[in-house]
């Protein structure tokens, strides 16, 4: 269906044609569902709300609940304040959550409805009950992407949870970045097993990944809790990974409650995941366990037996900015050569570093922030790749060139197994690693002759 891409490029300023991101309410909504016994509270229409709600439950295949202001015609004139006041009374009497994330969307951030002022009179009337939380983050749609809206929604958390104290000793707050539940799930096993107290918030894992026991719970046992959350302004660090999604968090924190933090990569392959251990060692004195460092050793193993398969291997890259910088260290560090890296979050941070990074092995290499697929798709024409790596939507290109594709990142609506299995860390790598390896040999072994093909790879 992209068979008629024209290959000639032409610079466009105004327009993006099939975009490499979606809107910041889907982010809010991801992180918010973070927080245990939260219910996401979307500020405007019902359409954007549904719209918010179905992208991700097409990704995880879990229902996702949030609730929503109902802007009429009315609300959209004179303000949505009585449909937010009257969200409140009805998700409280009904719904029972512990927590209400408010997010805003593009008609309420223009209409510039003041959420703060409408929280504090509800409380004052009564209609958030004691006890109970109402936070919120501005989202405006036309502005960033769904990656700006998780960092929105975190440092909105930072913004009303933290609560004044002593440090507590050899705590660490870790903001994953936006990443899968699994990705949450392992960054909290490496924590228990170096023996850490660590906070990770927000935290997905045991919320859009719960097991099928025959019982529907509105609020799922994971998400971090809010004594966790009230905690984090007396961890003695914070460890940001992914400058994009987690550094405004960590930013605030230490502004308004002195916590210092280290702002890391994503841990997405060895050095990235070793930085991480080390970033973790210098702050608590722990050492990694004999396991994780075989972990370590399977990775690099992996990496060497299949060195044949990987190197000189041109691959194109689209995504999220903070995946797109570990993921491209980590390729480069197997000995492939990322082509084109494409995402559609605006960062010129992004674009210098990713160029630094490849300039040695792919000096002609195409690097984008705030651009499209389309554009993608025509650079592809012009020099084809050997590999593509990207969310769902990448499959087009795929087909349309006849270049494999590897899922990776948000959102994968087609295939199975990125809410259940990391790509961080060691394991996570080994996980990743073994997609891209089979994937090759799966096209090889498509396109050999007889001469060529073979039993043992």
């Amino acid at each position: 269906m992209l068979n008629h891409t024209p290959k000639e490029l032409i610079e466009r300023k105004a327009l993006r044609i099939n975009p490499a991101k979606t809107c910041q309410p889907i982010g809010a909504m991801y992180a918010a569902l973070g927080i245990h016994g939260c219910l996401p509270h979307s500020h405007g229409c019902q359409g954007c709300c549904s719209y918010h709600r179905s992208h991700l439950t097409r990704h995880y295949k879990e229902p996702v609940m949030a609730s929503t202001s109902s802007f009429t015609e009315g609300a959209s004139v004179f303000g949505g304040a009585p449909n937010l006041r009257q969200a409140l009374k009805t998700i409280f009497t009904v719904y029972k959550p512990d927590v209400v994330a408010v997010h805003t969307t593009c008609l309420s951030e223009t209409i510039g409805d003041d959420i703060p002022t409408i929280v504090k009179k509800s409380a004052e009337d009564g209609i958030i009950p004691q006890g109970k939380w109402v936070i919120h983050t501005n989202t405006p749609s036309y502005v960033g992407s769904h990656v700006t809206g998780f960092s929105n929604m975190v440092a909105g958390m930072v913004n009303y949870f933290p609560q004044k104290g002593d440090a507590t000793a050899g705590q660490v707050n870790v903001i994953p970045g936006y990443v899968e539940p699994s990705d949450m799930r392992e960054i909290k096993r490496i924590l228990k097993e170096m023996g850490i107290n660590g906070i990770v918030f927000p935290d997905t894992s045991d919320v859009l990944d719960t097991p099928q026991t025959g019982e529907y719970k509105l609020f799922p046992k994971g998400g971090t809790p809010v004594s966790d959350l009230m905690g984090i302004g007396r961890s003695e660090v914070t460890l940001a990974l992914g400058s994009f999604a987690s550094q405004q968090a960590a930013t605030l924190l230490e502004h308004k409650h002195s916590v210092p933090f280290k702002v890391l990569d994503l841990p997405i392959g060895v050095s990235a995941t070793d930085r991480l251990v080390q970033a973790l060692m210098d702050a608590t004195g722990k050492k990694p366990t004999d396991e994780m460092m075989h972990d370590r050793g399977r990775l690099v193993d992996i990496i060497i037996d299949y060195q044949h398969y990987l190197y000189g291997k041109k691959v194109a890259l689209f995504g999220d900015p903070d995946q797109l910088i570990a993921l491209t260290e980590f390729l480069k560090g197997a000995g492939m050569r990322p082509k084109y890296v494409i995402t559609g979050t605006r960062g010129i941070r992004f674009e210098k570093r990713v160029t630094a990074m490849v300039k040695d092995c792919t000096p002609d290499a195409v690097v984008k922030a705030n651009n499209d697929l389309f554009y993608l798709h025509q650079l592809i024409k012009n020099d084809p790749v050997d590999l593509i790596i990207g969310n769902t939507y990448g499959k087009y290109i795929a087909r349309a060139e006849d270049i494999p594709l590897v899922r990776f990142g948000f959102p994968i609506m087609d295939r199975v197994g990125h809410s259940y299995f990391p790509t961080v860390g060691y394991r996570g790598g080994i996980y990743l690693l073994m997609n891209i390896i089979n994937t090759l040999l799966e096209r090889q072994d498509r396109d050999d002759p007889e001469e060529r093909f073979e039993l043992v790879m």
